[in-house]
């Protein structure tokens, strides 16, 4: 995959239940809109702010390691945009704890934005949850249920 310094990525997070099992997911885009990575993680039981939250963070760590320096982060998760920006108090220990967290990663980058945009313009993240919930539905307990795909490289999504 090519270094890019500049990424926009759509990130997305859901449980089936709520609380129910969950999942997070962010796709990331270059300059031209293609698709040159994807991630998501299986979170097992957790609500649906969590899995949203969690989207995030993962964009954040994946970005770090792939050397970008500045994000443009997309999802349609109101909430999340709001309460990232100061807008909306967070109440939840749990999700103050991992906003801090995402605050903390964000301060490593020249910039960071994170906008709300509608859930059919964030299709590809949202398929991607989606996938890996159906997917974990199938893997053996005690499975690491992580996945990663590198659009350049051709390889096809897989558990592991």
């Amino acid at each position: 995959m090519k270094k890019e310094k500049k990424l926009k990525i759509c990130v997305d997070g859901g449980s089936r239940g709520n609380p129910g099992l969950g999942a997070c997911a962010a796709v990331f885009f270059d300059s031209e809109g293609e698709i040159l990575r994807e991630e998501g993680k299986y979170l097992g039981r957790c609500t649906n702010n969590f899995a949203e939250y969690h989207g995030l963070r993962l964009a954040l760590q994946a970005a770090a390691r792939l050397g970008a320096d500045e994000l443009e982060v997309f999802s349609d998760s109101e909430l999340l945009v709001r309460q990232y920006g100061g807008e909306y108090r967070i109440k939840d220990e749990t999700l103050a704890g991992i906003m801090a967290e995402i605050k903390k990663t964000a301060s490593g980058f020249k910039k960071v934005s994170l906008s709300h945009i509608p859930r059919a313009k964030n299709k590809e993240a949202d398929r991607l949850v989606n996938q890996i919930l159906d997917n974990a539905r199938h893997a053996p307990a005690g499975v690491d249920k992580t996945l990663a795909k590198e659009n350049a490289a051709g390889k096809q999504p897989r558990l592991f």
